[in-house]
C-alpha cells in the first residue's frame, strides 16, 4: 500500500485531495498548519500532522514522522490580490516564503529517501495565473511561476534516480477559500490608483463561465501521482485548459 504526504490540507484542494486519495486505499499523511481531526473521515489509513512549510524544523519534524512515502504533493499555498504599489515587501516575502521557498524545502528534505530507493513522485500544485499574465496578481504569479521553473528543472536532474515530478496547473475555483485567504493581505484595500483597474477585472471574472471544480484538480494530482506517462504539466479545469497550449 503506497503512502502519500499533502500539505494544506485543513480546506479546498488539500483537503479534496486527501479524501480522494484515501477512497483509492492510499495511506495518507494530511500536513495543515493547525491539525484538525475533524474535516477527514478516521482511518487507520490516515495521520494527521502538523506542518509550517515556511520553518525548517516543522519540516524536519515532519518528514521524520511520516517515515517512507511514495508520493509528495505540494499543494500548501497563500494567495495575495493587488496591485504591486499596494503589496507590501512584507507581503511579498510572506507569499515566496511559502508558495515558493517552502515547496523547494520540502522537496529537498523528502528527496534523499526518493533517491535511495530509486522511487518517487513529487506533484507541485502551481496556478494557470503562469499560463496569463493577469493584473493585480503580479506577486502570486510570480511565486508561481517560479514553483514551475523549479520544476521542470529539478525533474531534469532526478531522471537518473527514476523519480517523477510534475506541475498541475488549476484555474480560478471560487468554491474554495483562496479568495477568503487572499483577502487577509489586503488590510489596506486594493491601491486607489488602481481601483478602476479592479472594478474592471472583478466584473470579468464574475461574467467568466469557465473556472475549475475540485474534482478537476484531484483527478489532475491522481494522475500525476500515478500515470508514469503523465505530461510534465497537467492543467486542471475548463479555464485552465483553455489556456494551456494544444
Amino acid at each position: 500500500m503506497k503512502t502519500v504526504l499533502i500539505t494544506g490540507c485543513s480546506s479546498g484542494f488539500g483537503l479534496a485531495i486527501a479524501h480522494y486519495f484515501l477512497e483509492r486505499d492510499w495511506n495518507v499523511i494530511a500536513t495543515m498548519r493547525t491539525p484538525r481531526e475533524d474535516v477527514l473521515p478516521r482511518s487507520e489509513r490516515l495521520r494527521v500532522l502538523p506542518l509550517d512549510v515556511s520553518d525548517a524544523q516543522s519540516i524536519r519534524d515532519v518528514v521524520a514522522a511520516a517515515g517512507p512515502i511514495d508520493v509528495l504533493v505540494n499543494n500548501a499555498g497563500i494567495g495575495v490580490l493587488n496591485a504591486l504599489e499596494g503589496t507590501s515587501i512584507e507581503t511579498a516575502r510572506e507569499v515566496f516564503e511559502t508558495n515558493t521557498l517552502g515547496t523547494i524545502a520540502l522537496t529537498q528534505a523528502v528527496l534523499p529517501q526518493f533517491r535511495e530507493r530509486r522511487s518517487g513522485v513529487i506533484v507541485n500544485v502551481t496556478s494557470s495565473v503562469t499560463l496569463k499574465s493577469l493584473p493585480l496578481l503580479a506577486v502570486y504569479t510570480a511565486s508561481k511561476a517560479a514553483v514551475n521553473a523549479f520544476t521542470e528543472s529539478l525533474a531534469i536532474e532526478l531522471e537518473q534516480f527514476n523519480i517523477h515530478v510534475r506541475i498541475v496547473l488549476p484555474g480560478r475555483a471560487p468554491e474554495t477559500k483562496f479568495g477568503e485567504n487572499a483577502r487577509t493581505r489586503m488590510a489596506n484595500g486594493i491601491h486607489e490608483a488602481y481601483s478602476d483597474l479592479a472594478e474592471s477585472v472583478f466584473a470579468q471574472w464574475q461574467e467568466s463561465t469557465l473556472m475549475t471544480h475540485t474534482p478537476d484538480v484531484t483527478e489532475a494530482v491522481w494522475r500525476a501521482a500515478t500515470d508514469p506517462a503523465a505530461p510534465m504539466r497537467i492543467a486542471a479545469g475548463a479555464d485552465a485548459v483553455a489556456l494551456s497550449p494544444a
